[in-house]
């Protein structure tokens, strides 16, 4: 097969039977993340019924998150990656473990409701910690395992795995709690953490680039955020999706629209957590074979400005579906973002500092959705829920419309 046929074809990656098992696990261990997230919102908030609460969830991660995630690209780079990875997914499913004896009526006969929520709180610190090591290595490792003329086409799949992983975590939990409560679907979290370790052991070693050097932490952790400052491309894609995320992180008071304001229930919960990772996968398979090849900055920006339109939309309304078509639009667009993003960041960093620069963009946006969750909390408690959501989606369309003037180079970038 010629270079270019290979670059066009849709499914160049998942040729690779390595990159499959990649594939496989990510969707899993995803797929689980995904499920746990849900089950925490709901858990916390029917534990306190504060929506502030909720937002504490997200602060109790994005700290440590943050905290370690330079040191962590660092690490990343300078260790064997297909170890560093399994023991991220163990640390995982214990903390699905202790979790489950939270969940216990043991734990609610002997425990009240505040300390239950506080020890909650403790574990998803202890996976902030863990998350800023596991989540990097998965777009590390798949540079060494995919050839270059196929990275496109193997982040797009990348993140299609990661988004119906994601859709259906969202919707399956939802689905679970209703029938199952909490300690269930704990149970089948932890299998899910169980079998991603099994499809993961089939990766080969993955030796570092960087065994052999002798710079220091620091020096090296300062190297990689050169690279991103100095990549105008990188660090404008990154800035945009931080501040959007940020203030266009409606999903978070999901929980509160679900049970007080739509009063749909743990099963339209889940429909509605699920909405805007099925937007994503939507567009990202339109996208693996129908890429977008020309002005993908301006689209990009076009992307999020529709996003926030559509928070602003949900925000707003007291219907069911019209809820649940905004927040599906709204992961469409988003969809474009993610996959451009993740495009950038493969073609644009050396293969010796992906674990670095891969850290720092993990500082910028995994930890973005739990700012982003955090700032929901505060701002539906001082403003109230729903105007608090609508404040967010007009903030992101003011963060476009600022990087559109100040960042040139994004809006002008083509690859």
């Amino acid at each position: 097969m010629s270079d270019t046929t290979r670059r066009f074809d849709p499914f160049a990656a998942v040729r690779i039977p390595e990159y499959r098992s990649l594939l496989a696990g990510r969707f899993l261990f995803i797929m689980g993340l995904r499920m746990m997230s849900t089950l925490m919102g709901w858990w916390i908030y029917n534990l306190t019924n504060a929506p502030f609460a909720i937002g504490i969830i997200g602060l109790s991660e994005v700290i440590p998150a943050v905290s370690f995630s330079l040191y962590a690209g660092h690490v990343i780079d300078m260790s064997e990656k297909r170890r560093l990875l399994l023991r991220g997914v163990f640390l995982y499913f214990v903390a699905a473990l202790i979790f489950i004896f939270l969940s216990s009526k043991f734990t609610s006969h002997h425990l009240a409701n505040h300390w239950i929520a506080i020890c909650i709180y403790a574990v998803v610190f202890f996976t902030g910690i863990v998350r800023a090591f596991t989540g990097p290595v998965f777009n590390v490792i798949l540079s060494s395992i995919v050839p270059r003329e196929s990275l496109q086409n193997a982040t797009t799949w990348s993140q299609g795995a990661w988004l119906s992983a994601s859709v259906t975590g969202h919707a399956t939990g939802g689905f679970l709690i209703a029938g199952f409560g909490n300690t269930g679907t704990l149970i089948t979290i932890g299998c899910l953490m169980v079998a991603s370790l099994i499809a993961l052991s089939r990766l080969t070693l993955k030796a570092p680039l960087n065994e052999k050097s002798d710079k220091k932490t620091w020096d090296s952790v300062k190297e990689g955020l050169r690279f991103v400052i100095k990549t105008k491309e990188v660090l404008g894609a990154l800035s945009l999706d931080l501040f959007a995320v940020l203030f266009g992180g409606a999903v978070a008071m999901v929980p509160v629209y679900a049970r007080d304001i739509l009063k749909v229930g743990p099963e339209g919960f889940g429909l509605l957590n699920g909405a805007s990772d099925i937007g994503s996968i939507i567009i990202v398979v339109l996208l693996t074979f129908l890429p977008v090849r020309t002005g993908q900055g301006r689209k990009l920006l076009f992307a999020v400005a529709g996003f926030g339109i559509c928070i602003i939309t949900f925000g707003l309304s007291h219907v069911f579906w019209l809820s649940f078509s905004a927040l599906l639009i709204g992961g469409m667009l988003d969809g474009v973002s993610v996959v451009t993003r993740g495009t950038i960041m493969q073609l644009k960093t050396p293969d010796h500092m992906r674990g670095r620069v891969m850290s720092v963009n993990s500082m910028f946006i995994n930890s973005s959705n739990e700012l982003g969750q955090f700032e929901s909390g505060v701002a539906a408690r001082l403003m109230g829920v729903i105007p608090s959501v609508v404040f967010g989606g007009c903030m992101t369309l003011l963060v476009v419309g600022i990087t559109w003037f100040k960042a040139p180079a994004l809006r002008k970038m083509e690859y």
